[in-house]
């Protein structure tokens, strides 16, 4: 990998998970600056991964290369304008927010610079990320193969062809996590339902899907309906709770669920 001066502009959970699987694959902690208001999340990051730290946003820019943008979109306007009244020439931008997309985020900026626009998720967090990345035809392919190779520190990672295939990401990888969440808390809630205490109804839901994710994983060149159908013995038990799935649509309803991610990233982009 590339070794560039990285300023991350946000210090949350992203950050975090970003930094620590770039220092843990063996990337100089010395390049990397963290800028936040909050000392404490800086002096944490600083105690465990050994990163340089600022609360000024001007000199975490003028320090480094690459400018990763990783605050909440709602406060992106006021940050981005605020780094606009220094020099940003020659540096490269990296958003991880959702919703915002290149042009308007260039406009934030004021100028038109390299940028690329990543939406990873939170098990980058546990580097089992699943990341997204875009870039428009102008960036440099060594700008874009840096913020790739930094993007699959975390997890896997893959580059989409539209800006717009972004929101599909966000609904397919991005927020699917608490999908698969949900259904583990009801499989869990109804197991205890029908008297199992908590901390077993838990183990057997979350190993369940922890082996069944490794087998998918495992199993490339199988399609899932086979891996599926694998477990499904004719007019065994789990026929009969896959006939209660399709009898009750739980297609049309993950497509629906999925739309309406994808619609909401559409409303934010006209909101921010």
């Amino acid at each position: 990998m590339q070794q560039r001066r990285i300023a991350f502009i946000g210090a949350g959970n992203m950050t975090a998970a970003i930094i620590s699987g770039l220092v843990n694959s063996g990337y100089p902690s010395n390049l990397i600056t963290a800028s936040n208001p909050s000392p404490q999340k800086l002096d944490k990051l600083a105690e465990r991964h050994g990163i340089n730290t600022t609360q000024d946003n001007h000199h975490a820019v003028a320090e480094s290369d690459v400018i990763v943008l990783a605050v909440k979109p709602q406060l992106m306007e006021q940050v981005c304008q605020d780094l606009a009244k220094q020099s940003l020439a020659g540096k490269v931008f990296v958003s991880i927010a959702a919703g915002i997309n290149s042009e308007r985020l260039l406009d934030m900026l004021g100028g038109h610079y390299p940028l690329i626009r990543t939406m990873p998720n939170t098990p980058s967090l546990l580097s089992k990320g699943m990341t997204g990345l875009f870039a428009q035809d102008s960036v440099d392919e060594s700008d874009k193969t840096f913020v790739f190779d930094m993007m699959s520190s975390v997890g896997e990672a893959i580059w989409v062809k539209k800006e717009s295939d972004i929101d599909i990401v966000i609904a397919t990888a991005g927020s699917s996590p608490a999908y698969f969440f949900l259904f583990l808390e009801a499989m869990q809630n109804h197991a205890m339902a029908l008297g199992m205490d908590k901390n077993t109804s838990r183990k057997l839901v979350q190993q369940a899907m922890l082996g069944a994710a490794e087998m998918v994983c495992h199993n490339e060149d199988l399609e899932l309906s086979e891996l599926r159908a694998q477990v499904t013995s004719k007019g065994g038990t789990t026929a009969k709770a896959i006939e209660s799935f399709q009898s009750d649509q739980l297609t049309d309803l993950v497509a629906k669920a999925m739309d309406a991610a994808i619609k909401r990233a559409q409303q934010m982009t006209q909101q921010f």
